[in-house]
């Protein structure tokens, strides 16, 4: 375990709460400073922008959670929001009540969003209000395959319990709280009781991906383990190997669209 100290950053090594605006902020500055880790969120962020076709521009786009990211870099008319009152955001609200109107927002962005959520049913019942038909939500979440649940339950600082229900004990969403798990438990183990519970809710796309991106990338608590050049190779990698990705996969893209 001296090795995982030595790999903190100097700047994480003390606790933080993870709910202090502060942390988020700090942690901007990391996801900026990393060359793996931005170029990450950069894939992650035109993942959104493939899913949505035609002028963005003439959308309304909304991403939640967007915490120390930089999503208007590549899709510039996004209204950045967070449960968080952040100076670098443009709205400030929780997923489980929206400020939007009906049938009016044309897609949802998020990423690390969703199992953070006490209450993914509100969460969903407020996308069928506020998305147009047609409208989509696009996630990129926790997968749970073998390889990432090795990472997830032996190094990472979250719960990760498959066993679990689809929310958290404690009310509100907050960082401090979450189940990397319930990505996976909604729309693979417990799919049926998604589609019968949410008709208006069609899951179009589960796809896994980025076995090694993240780990080499030291997320924003731990050292980068290769250097910022190496990102396209270690991307390569990942795409040889991408048949593999039911067992190495450690992201989960979740695409939803209203259908009616």
């Amino acid at each position: 375990m001296k090795i995982l100290e030595w790999l903190k950053l100097p700047e994480t090594r003390e606790p933080r709460d993870l709910d202090d605006p502060a942390t988020t902020l700090l942690h901007a500055g990391i996801i900026r400073k990393k060359g793996f880790l931005k170029k990450l969120y950069r894939d992650f962020y035109k993942i959104f922008k493939k899913a949505i076709p035609g002028d963005a521009q003439s959308k309304l786009l909304v991403e939640l959670g967007s915490g120390g990211g930089f999503i208007k870099e590549i899709i510039p008319g996004v209204v950045t929001s967070d449960v968080l009152d952040l100076p670098n955001v443009d709205k400030h609200f929780s997923a489980l009540t929206m400020p939007f109107g009906d049938n009016t927002v044309d897609a949802f962005f998020m990423i690390d969003v969703l199992h953070h959520m006490s209450e993914p049913r509100v969460f969903f019942g407020e996308l069928e209000r506020c998305l147009k038909i047609g409208g989509k939500a696009v996630m990129v979440e926790p997968a749970n395959t073998l390889w990432a649940s090795f990472i997830f339950r032996n190094f990472h600082h979250e719960p990760f319990d498959p066993g679990a229900g689809w929310g958290l004990e404690d009310d509100g969403d907050a960082l401090s709280r979450a189940n990397s798990a319930i990505p996976w438990i909604i729309f693979c183990r417990d799919r049926q009781k998604f589609e019968k519970d949410f008709p208006t809710l069609k899951i179009r796309k589960l796809t896994l991906h980025t076995p090694f991106r993240y780990l080499v990338s030291g997320g924003v608590s731990m050292r980068q383990l290769l250097p910022g050049f190496a990102y396209d190779i270690v991307k390569g990698i990942e795409a040889l190997l991408s048949p593999f990705n039911k067992y190495l996969g450690m992201f989960l893209t979740i695409e939803l669209e209203r259908v009616k």
